[in-house]
């Protein structure tokens, strides 16, 4: 049922005249709210298992017997699969339908997340992991594929803003969660969990969301071999900068290949009939400033949710769970500041909503490395984790509006598709990039050897802030606020 038609009309009679006052259809209105809900557990269960991984990666590495290369793969390789494969997991949306590919790329995802539970060594932990990311880049692209379609552009804003809000749970619980479980189980739990609850919304799925589609068309196997080699050439690079030199011929050809191939990528899509990244998307300044903003953002946001924990639980000497528990003032922002952030895009336009909060972001980060001390008391770090957290949280509902409201609306699950794998893209660059800095100055020796490069890292998290904050200048302000998307589409 179109939003028009849930519509309808009746009359009445006020000061003495006949109107018709609109009635909306209670049905339609419920099915939104299950579209609304049910993307939301999905993408909540698909985040939460990258968080939980964040706070187990100690008992990783002591059990497993992992390096710290191997501990960043760990969390690389879910988020580089995911990342290269959204836009294919959005085309096989529009082709197959939304509702059926949402539904067996959540299946994939808990058998995947079996997989990780049941390894006997980091290396099938690693393919593991990049086997969930296949299933978790089906069902982010289309979540918000099916939510976009589901609510009109003046209740889109809003709804994006509860759905940002509401699997922020899953940042302001994986932590906690990961902490709890493997000390009071063993890590193994962190994937388990994810099989009751992703088998619930899966039967849910089937009965309560409408199957949709796109335009359709064949499948650009070739694009996604480039985007895919591209993407490891260049994140490989990054992460083996430091052990094997920055000059090698290991990383500089990575580096080079990975190059070339996103060069051959741009110009194969400038002349494929069926594109799978319409590169006239980026002719729109709101949708190119929003795909920046959100890489780097994102970028410093990952980096510094690698190495945080870490900090927590080696310079400052707390558990698993401790750490998760002292990572709520910044995780737990995103719950409170993002439904509202949502509510306020269409008054105060997506431009002011991403500078201010990318400006938070930026200070508050490098307040954190300014005061990271081995003897620091943890209380130094509320109020700067906050600001981080509350800047975030003002900027990603900003950024998801701005893309997806620069394209018509039969090329949602593609935008979808390319926003989410630049926010991927960006937290495994960040990742890679923070530790690179890190290693050169810092270790796991000791707690002052950790800090030594925890600091200069956490610098570079808020240059990458600032980035983005620049970046989001490009956004519309509060005068196209709200119409930017309708006058953008054909």
């Amino acid at each position: 049922m179109s939003n028009e038609a849930a519509i309808s009309t009746s009359p009445a009679s006020i000061s003495g005249t006949s109107t018709r006052v609109p009635i909306v259809d209670p049905s339609h209105a419920a099915a939104k709210r299950w579209v609304l809900a049910l993307t939301s557990a999905a993408s909540f269960i698909v985040i939460l298992d990258a968080m939980v991984v964040a706070t187990a990666l100690s008992a990783i590495r002591q059990e497993l017997g992992a390096s710290i290369e191997a501990l960043e793969w760990t969390v690389n390789a879910y988020n580089l699969s995911f990342a290269v494969l959204l836009l294919t997991g959005a085309a096989l949306g529009d082709r197959f339908g939304r509702k059926r590919m949402f539904g067996c790329g959540l299946a994939l995802f808990i058998a995947a997340s079996a997989a990780c539970a049941l390894a006997g060594n980091v290396y099938w932990l690693i393919a593991a992991r990049a086997l969930q990311g296949a299933g978790a880049a089906l069902v982010m692209p289309l979540a918000m594929a099916l939510l976009s379609v589901a609510y009109p552009p003046q209740e889109r804003g809003k709804a994006l803003g509860i759905y940002s809000g509401l699997i922020g749970l899953a940042l302001i619980a994986g932590p906690v969660v990961g902490g709890a479980i493997v000390e009071g189980l063993s890590w193994q739990w962190i994937f388990w969990i994810n099989l009751p609850l992703g088998l619930i919304v899966i039967a849910l799925i089937r009965l309560r969301i409408t199957e949709s589609f796109g335009p359709g068309g064949r499948i650009d196997y070739a694009g996604v071999a480039m985007v895919t080699g591209a993407a490891l050439g260049i994140v490989w690079g990054l992460m083996r900068g430091n052990r094997a030199g920055w000059t090698s011929p290991e990383v500089l050809g990575a580096l080079a290949a990975g190059a070339l191939l996103a060069i051959a990528f741009i110009r194969f899509e400038l002349r494929a009939r069926e594109p799978m990244a319409p590169m006239r998307f980026f002719a729109s300044r709101s949708f190119s400033s929003a795909i920046g903003a959100s890489f780097l953002f994102y970028a410093a946001m990952y980096g510094t949710l690698f190495l945080l924990p870490q900090f927590l639980q080696t310079t400052q000497g707390y558990g698993p769970f401790g750490a998760g528990l002292r990572l709520l003032p910044w995780t737990a922002t995103l719950f409170v500041v993002a439904p509202i952030a949502g509510g306020l895009v269409n008054r105060l336009g997506e431009r002011t909503l991403a500078v201010c909060g990318l400006a938070l972001q930026a200070a508050g980060m490098i307040w954190i490395a300014l005061v990271a001390t081995p003897d620091m008391a943890y209380a130094k770090l509320v109020l700067p984790l906050i600001i981080a957290g509350s800047g975030v949280s003002m900027a990603m509902p900003a950024a998801q509006n701005a893309a997806i409201g620069a394209v018509a609306t039969t090329e949602i699950g593609k935008a979808s598709g390319i926003f989410n794998m630049f926010r991927f893209l960006g937290g495994v660059s960040g990742i890679a990039v923070l530790v690179a800095v890190f290693s050169e100055t810092g270790s796991f020796a000791s707690a002052t050897a950790f800090s030594d490069g925890f600091v200069p890292a956490l610098g570079i998290a808020a240059l990458l802030s600032l980035a983005a904050a620049i970046a989001g200048f490009g956004l519309p302000g509060r005068a196209s606020a709200g119409t930017a998307g309708v006058l953008a589409r054909p």
